[in-house]
Parts: C-alpha cells; sequence; structure tokens
C-alpha cells in the first residue's frame, strides 16, 4: 500500500533492497535510469515488483545520468540514476558533476563490493563515498539494512533542499538481500525561506538611489518556480532582465524588460550592460565564472544585492552589500511591496535596443547556422523543450533563439560534451506531449550516440540535431587563438550521422539547404519518432563572430 504521507508506526520485515524501493515509492519517484549491474540486481528485482516505477535501461552510465538530469531539470523532482561499483560508478560521474554545478536534485544509487571483501582491493571495488564527496552534496555508504528508510529518505531531503544537489549512496551487495524490521518515514516537503522586513527595507532603500538597475536571474528562480512573479516586478518597478548562463527561460525573451543572456561568447553591447549598471540584483544565481564573464563585469563601485536560497553562495565570489537567504519565489513576492516608483524608462528603453541588434538573424547562403535559428524560432511550438551539447554550435542558439515560455530550455552549466542528446531523454519522458529536441556538435553527439538506441527501444520521439563540422570546434577555435595553424588533435573524421540513425532504426536525414531543413523539422514533429537532422555546416565558421581565417589574421 502507498504512503499517504502520514507517519509510520508499524515496522515491517523486508531487504534492504525492497526497502530502496519502498522509499522511492514514497518520495513520488516514477522513472529510474540505469546501466544493469550484478551488483544490485536485488534492487533491480524490487523494481521488476513495483508497477508504479518505469525502468529505463540505458547503454552508457554517462548517458543514464544525463538522462536522470535532464529528467530532474524538466520535470522538477529528483532524478534518479543506478549504477555498478566502480566501473560504473566512474562512468556516470560526469552526470553527477553537472547536476552538482547546475543545481539539480539527483540521488545516485551504486552498487557496491560484499562488506567482506571491502579493503581487499575486491572486484570493481573502490571506496564509493570519498571518490564522490567532493562532487556531491552528500556521499555515503548503508552499512547497516535497517537503516536504508533513514538514508533513502534523508538522500531525497538533502538532494532536494537548500541549493538542490546530487546525493550519492553506495549499497553493498550483502546488505541488499538481509532483511530487517523496517521503519518509514514521510515525503520529503520543500520549505520557502522569506526575507525579513528590515532586509526589504534595505533593498528598498538601496533600489530608490539607483540610476541604471539590473536584475541578474538564475537557476534559482526557475527552481522555485518563480518566473511568473519575475515578470511582475520586472513589470512593476520597469526594471531590466537579464539570464545568467543557460537560464534563457527564466524570463520571456521577447519581453520589453528582456535584455539579454550572460554566457559564452556574449555580445559586448549585453555586458556593456553590466559595466554600465550601478545596482544589481543578483537573484537565484551564484554569479559563476561565465555568468560574470571569468569574475570581471561586478566592480566593488556597484550596488549589488544577492538573493539565494544557499547561505554559502553568498559573498562566495563577490561581497553582497545586502545578501538574503531566501526562497527566490518568496522574495519576489515580498520585494513587491516595496514602494519605489519607477524611473528608469529610458535606460530599459537603451538596453533592450541593444538586446535586439546583437539578436537580429543575419542572411547567408546555403546552409548556415543561423539558417537553423530561424527555422526553429518560426517552426517549433512555443513550448517545445530545447537541450544543448556542450561546444561552439551553442552559441547562435544563445545569440539568436528566443525562449518565450518557462520550462524550455534545458542546458548543462558544467559545459559536459554529450549531453544534449540522453538528457532530451529525461526530457521527453518527464514532458511527454511537448515537442523535445537537442543540439549537439559531431563532437559532443558521438559521445552518448548510443543512447540513441534507446530512445528507439522505448519509443521516445526526441529530433536531435547534428551540426557536423568535423572538427572538435571550441577547442580548434582557443588553438587557433593561441597557436594559429598548429592544428593538432581537433580534427574529426567524416561520420555519416543520418545513416548512424537508421541502423538504429531511427529516422535519420541529412540536409543542405535551408529548405531541406524545414522539411526535414515538420516531418520530425509530424511523423513522432526518434530522428536525428544532420547539418554539414563550414568548418571555417568557427563561431558566431569569427572565422578561422579571421582568427589567424590577428597574428
Amino acid at each position: 500500500m502507498q504512503n499517504d504521507g502520514l507517519p509510520t508506526t508499524n515496522k515491517t520485515v523486508m531487504t534492504g533492497a525492497r526497502a530502496i524501493i519502498r522509499c522511492m515509492r514514497t518520495e513520488g519517484v516514477q522513472k529510474i535510469f540505469c546501466v544493469p549491474g550484478e551488483s544490485y540486481l536485488p534492487v533491480l528485482d524490487a523494481i521488476y515488483d513495483e508497477s508504479s516505477i518505469d525502468l529505463i535501461s540505458a547503454r552508457h552510465e554517462s548517458g543514464a545520468a544525463f538522462m536522470a538530469e535532464g529528467y530532474a531539470k524538466s520535470s522538477g523532482n529528483p532524478g534518479v540514476v543506478m549504477a555498478t561499483r566502480g566501473v560504473g560508478a566512474a562512468n556516470l560521474s560526469i552526470g553527477v558533476h553537472t547536476a552538482y554545478q547546475d543545481s539539480t536534485p539527483m540521488v545516485v544509487l551504486l552498487g557496491q563490493v560484499h562488506s567482506k571483501f571491502r579493503g581487499r582491493e575486491g572486484f570493481q571495488e573502490v571506496d564509493l563515498d570519498q571518490y564522490f564527496k567532493h562532487i556531491a552534496k552528500w556521499a555515503v555508504e548503508i552499512k547497516d539494512a535497517e537503516r536504508v528508510p533513514e538514508t533513502m529518505h534523508r538522500a531525497f531531503r538533502i538532494a532536494q533542499s537548500g541549493r538542490p544537489g546530487p546525493v550519492v549512496i553506495a549499497l553493498p551487495e550483502d546488505m541488499l538481500i538481509k532483511e530487517e524490521k523496517m521503519q518509514f518515514g514521510t515525503p520529503f516537503k520543500k520549505s520557502r525561506p522569506r526575507p525579513s522586513q528590515h532586509e526589504i527595507a534595505e533593498v528598498e532603500k538601496r533600489l530608490r538611489h539607483a540610476q541604471r538597475p539590473v536584475i541578474i536571474a538564475g537557476g534559482g528562480v526557475k527552481l522555485a518556480q518563480a518566473e511568473d512573479v519575475l515578470v511582475q516586478f520586472a513589470e512593476r518597478y520597469h526594471l531590466p532582465v537579464m539570464a545568467a548562463f543557460r537560464r534563457h527561460d527564466v524570463f520571456p525573451n521577447d519581453h520589453p524588460a528582456y535584455i539579454g543572456h550572460l554566457g559564452l561568447g556574449t555580445h559586448r553591447n549585453l555586458i556593456e550592460s553590466i559595466r554600465q549598471s550601478d545596482f544589481i540584483l543578483a537573484l537565484g544565481t551564484r554569479l559563476s565564472e561565465v555568468t560574470t564573464q571569468d569574475y570581471s563585469i561586478i566592480s566593488p563601485d556597484q550596488t549589488l544585492i544577492h538573493i539565494d536560497i544557499d547561505s554559502e553562495t553568498l559573498g562566495k565570489v563577490y561581497t553582497p552589500d545586502v545578501g538574503i537567504v531566501s526562497d527566490s519565489r518568496e522574495a519576489l513576492q515580498d520585494l513587491l511591496k516595496m514602494n519605489i516608483k519607477s524611473e528608469w524608462d529610458n535606460w530599459v528603453y537603451e538596453r533592450r535596443q541593444s538586446y535586439l541588434e546583437s539578436s537580429s538573424l543575419p542572411v547567408g547562403d546555403g546552409i548556415i547556422n543561423t539558417d537553423v535559428m530561424d527555422v526553429l524560432q518560426k517552426t517549433l511550438p512555443s513550448n517545445a523543450i530545447i537541450t544543448n551539447d556542450a561546444g561552439n554550435f551553442a552559441g547562435w542558439l544563445h545569440a539568436y533563439y528566443q525562449f518565450k515560455e518557462k520550462n524550455t530550455y534545458i542546458g548543462p552549466t558544467s559545459g559536459a560534451m554529450g549531453y544534449g542528446m540522453p538528457a532530451a531523454i529525461g526530457a521527453k519522458l518527464a514532458n511527454p506531449t511537448r515537442t523535445v529536441l537537442s543540439l549537439s556538435g559531431d563532437g559532443g553527439f558521438m559521445m552518448t550516440l548510443q543512447e540513441l538506441e534507446t530512445a528507439v527501444r522505448y519509443q521516445i520521439p526526441i529530433i536531435s540535431i547534428v551540426f557536423n563540422n568535423q572538427m572538435y570546434g571550441t577547442i580548434r577555435m582557443h588553438q587557433e587563438l593561441h597557436y594559429p595553424n598548429n592544428v593538432i588533435g581537433t580534427d574529426l573524421g567524416q561520420v555519416r550521422f543520418g545513416d548512424l540513425a537508421k541502423s538504429m532504426q531511427a529516422v535519420g536525414n541529412t540536409v543542405n539547404s535551408k529548405g531541406e531543413f524545414e522539411y526535414a523539422l515538420l516531418e520530425a514533429i509530424k511523423n513522432n519518432q526518434p530522428t536525428v537532422l544532420e547539418v554539414n555546416t563550414d568548418p571555417n565558421r568557427i563561431s558566431v563572430t569569427s572565422t578561422i581565417e579571421e582568427l589567424r589574421s590577428r597574428f
């Protein structure tokens, strides 16, 4: 019988493995991603008997972890992923790091060697809690079966509370089959701290004296589901809003108050919006290296108000004039009560025009990346979800595509390659009625290409666009910047991605013109099957702003 949220007083005798799944059911888990392993077979067997949970078996642990991370970002619920011992754990560690840097709630279950074999360099033995402790919110090994409920409920609480993140749990083989009396708890309910009246007064006092205020909105706004309140706040006081790195959908990009995105390759006109400002409200963002352009665009001369749910984030990089520990939604609702008259109309209009000028699509011949963005903007449903991999191709998405609805973008702030397509699988499972599309370069796509078969096997109809320039483009760009003409290690061979997709029973198309791409995209949306659209791009066009020839001419 499913837990109804009330305390359970009676103890139930069951194995550690079945207690794990009982806790998952109580916490509302519906999807678990994995690569199966013999070290945790009892857990798999317990899932077999649990009709409320679907198991998605991937081809590689990194793919499974990216699926869980994308699922968590898109659903708002913790992603759950499982792998075996040291080898599987190492393979999925990049997904754990991505969840850590992206503040994504995730629970990771890892098989561990038999307790009697620990310390003997047993088969695939790794001290997993030590291995993960620097890239997880909490890493622990369950040594006593009777403590499974305690540990599992604590794991879901830690993963979701404060600044969310991944929790890693190691499961010794013998613990999973041992029977004990289990005492289960109730599901986690998120707390929402809010500012004090004194803190609101401090913000109001400083905002009254501002002449060029700017809001930097980050993932904390999304996690708090505060996007709509942010729009109200910006409209009430007529404040301009910028999105932190890869948080484009935090504010509607077609809104008159939206003035751009702070990320990799951000146009200098947009960076000037921060440099010229005298008042910055950093809301739900950790002010990362990328968002702050290598920690260069915020100065002590500017008033900084930093609001975040995690106390350790405040002052970690910049000392705020006012630092407030608060849920973003609660903070915005309280800030709406300030008695301030808007005096920033000209400033907002100026910065909005700067954004519009920098994001206007240029026209080219044949098919270029801007053509792809133009077709996507005109063709995709407004609630379509876009994920992206790491790579220079994403610069065109960041610069030219407008996200007009909340919860429509998923990208890795960690910059992990191989992320885009598996994350799209997770997002589609969380939103089965919405169009989900991934963007990847040929380098990143090949790192998790095998997960296309996972999409086919489970009939998950994602659309994957692959920009193929036969190189590791981002690294090549930096190579040309620092060592022009000395090309080594960055060239890649020709891969026919359309044919590869067909070999996995997916739909595959290679397009060579804007018209072909538009037709293929419309067919992909209509056919509702896993689809790969390969776009062969000019390798000379290395970034949004430069060609390889132009980079070399600087020397």
